[in-house]
């Protein structure tokens, strides 16, 4: 009997640990997460713009907030808002704002919560078809800025644009 459940617990071990070792969920490792929001903040102050950039996980927790040197105090929220609304629903918040723009009906959606920013800037962090996050730029002249300089990010760790 005790020979049998020996054999019987080498066999079931190592299928135990080799499901203990496979994650459940896709995520955003902080050591990807810091370097995106590093390459996005340079590319935007190589073009002379003050900006904070933020990255947040899928559920919207924040993992990075780089706050630019000479950014406004405006900023940092701003990228925190574009990133988590683009980590909520999956795409980029100036798609989303022409969306709502183009369908008066939609407006609601900018009070489905008070976290989300619509305006471009957000853009969702994919790698293959598995959103694990989304990144923000908030502080340049313009939300197309904003969005490239997040392209850079998204460059940076080789996430699907």
């Amino acid at each position: 009997m005790i020979r049998t459940l020996v054999l019987a617990a080498a066999v079931v071990a190592p299928l135990a640990a080799t499901a203990q070792e496979l994650p459940t969920t896709p995520y955003l490792p902080l050591e990807l997460a810091t370097k995106a929001a590093d390459a996005a903040l340079k590319a935007c102050v190589a073009e002379g713009h003050n900006v904070s950039v933020a990255i947040v996980a899928h559920d919207g927790a924040t993992k990075v907030v780089l706050k630019g040197d000479n950014s406004g105090p405006h900023t940092g929220a701003s990228a925190e808002g574009k990133a988590f609304t683009s980590a909520a629903l999956g795409r980029d918040t100036a798609g989303l704002a022409e969306f709502i723009a183009g369908k008066p009906a939609n407006e609601g959606m900018r009070d489905m919560d008070s976290r989300m920013v619509i305006q471009a800037g957000g853009l969702p962090v994919k790698f293959g078809k598995a959103l694990v996050g989304g990144i923000g730029v908030g502080g340049a002249p313009s939300g197309d800025i904003d969005a490239k300089c997040a392209v850079v990010g998204l460059k940076a760790i080789g996430a699907a644009e």
